[in-house]
């Protein structure tokens, strides 16, 4: 049962769209697939989600009832793009190069009269998250069965993100924008194949990586006592997390692959909690506040089928699970985790080039949002579709 290298690529690039609304801030998936593949190859994808998440608020108003505020979709639609190419020096020593975005968030909330859970005086509460990666790499390939490799990692951060509205009492009108930020980490990991079976497994440890970011704060009221200043320039702290990966594939006929992914992100005990932020949280009658935070680890599964049907047509078919990162969530990302599933087809006019497309459907968990410790809104029968294009080729 020996299956041709492209109908192998089918585990690598079965759809682009593997975890485009994860738990916590992931994204990406933060695959190496591309490093794996045989010979030279390079690649570049696309990821689109459209996501549709709405709630109701259950803030209470001045006589103590809920005020049952319908949230509209607030989750904003975003794409981010992956390319990666990898170079067989020698028999031995490969070196590769990947580029993607692991970590956002991109969310708008609508506005609804002078002031709301989320909007007041015609704006609403917004963040934009934004991460990049560099990986390289460099494995070893002692023989054709085991491949060892290693490399540093590079990493940005920024974000802009506004509160706005009675879910935040007094820090309605906080602001906070970080710039860009570089840091660095690493990563490791092992790959064990037999070609001729189209058998392979791999294992890829990421370190995590610290940001000290510079971040101008702005708020509409002082804080007494504390901080006689609406607005404070300083350093925010924020630790992207650690991660494992382990994929695994097989053929199970001469045209036909079984494939899985199995991803754990340390978001525990991940909080951001920027200087002003927190002073604001000690007026009296205002709970202390993190301006993100998730209180569990972020488990997924993708398990998937890959079919050859001629030189030219494959396709795919893939089920996923995603555990979250914690429920209750931030009003930043008010998703507990997901189902989905994906098709997705491959079109190979030449033996050494490929065009991929995908579609995926993500049933998006219900989940309580809290300010404070407080829950101001419910999230439930929420949904997303996501999109992917991948161009492949070998050299």
């Amino acid at each position: 049962m020996k299956l041709k290298p492209l109908s192998i690529a089918l585990f690598a690039c079965t759809l682009s769209t593997s975890a485009v609304f994860a738990g916590g801030l992931d994204r990406s998936g933060q695959s190496i697939q591309a490093f794996l593949q045989p010979g030279n190859y390079a690649e570049a994808g696309i990821s689109i989600l459209d996501p549709d998440v709405k709630g109701t608020s259950t803030v209470k108003n001045d006589f103590g009832d809920y005020t049952g505020d319908k949230i509209s979709d607030m989750a904003d639609d975003y794409y981010f793009i992956n390319t990666a190419i990898k170079v067989q020096a020698t028999d031995k020593i490969s070196l590769g190069l990947i580029y993607d975005q692991p970590y956002g968030a991109d969310a708008i909330y609508s506005v609804n009269g002078p002031v709301s859970t989320f909007s007041q005086a015609g704006e609403g509460t917004s963040v934009e998250v934004e991460t990049q990666n560099l990986t390289a790499l460099i494995g070893f390939q002692p023989n054709e069965n085991w491949n060892f490799y290693a490399g540093p990692v590079w990493q940005t951060v920024e974000a802009d993100i506004k509160l706005r509205g009675a879910a935040y009492k007094s820090l309605s009108g906080y602001n906070i924008k970080v710039e860009q930020e570089e840091a660095y980490g690493w990563l490791a990991g092992f790959a064990y194949q037999i070609p001729e079976i189209a058998l392979k497994a791999a294992v890829t440890y990421r370190s995590e990586i610290k940001h000290n970011a510079q971040a101008h704060e702005t708020s509409k009221i002082a804080v007494p006592g504390l901080i006689d200043l609406r607005e404070i320039d300083g350093i925010v702290n924020a630790t992207t997390p650690q991660s494992v990966n382990i994929d695994l594939q097989s053929g199970v006929s001469e045209n036909t692959l079984v494939f899985a992914n199995l991803r754990w992100v340390h978001w525990d005990q991940f909080t951001v909690s920027p200087q002003l932020l927190n002073s604001l949280g000690k007026i009296p009658g205002q709970s202390s506040q993190d301006l993100i935070s998730y209180d569990k680890d972020q488990w997924s599964a993708n398990l998937g089928l890959g079919h050859k049907f001629s030189e030219k047509w494959s396709a795919s078919t893939t089920v996923g699970w995603d555990s979250g990162a914690g429920n209750p969530v931030t009003t930043l990302g008010p998703t507990e985790g997901y189902w989905s599933l994906g098709l997705g087809a491959q079109y190979s006019p030449a033996a050494n080039y490929f065009i991929q497309a995908g579609v995926k459907h993500l049933w998006l968990g219900d989940a309580h949002a809290q300010t404070g410790g407080n829950i101001v809104a419910e999230f439930e029968d929420n949904n997303a579709w996501a999109y992917g294009m991948k161009i492949g080729y070998r050299f």
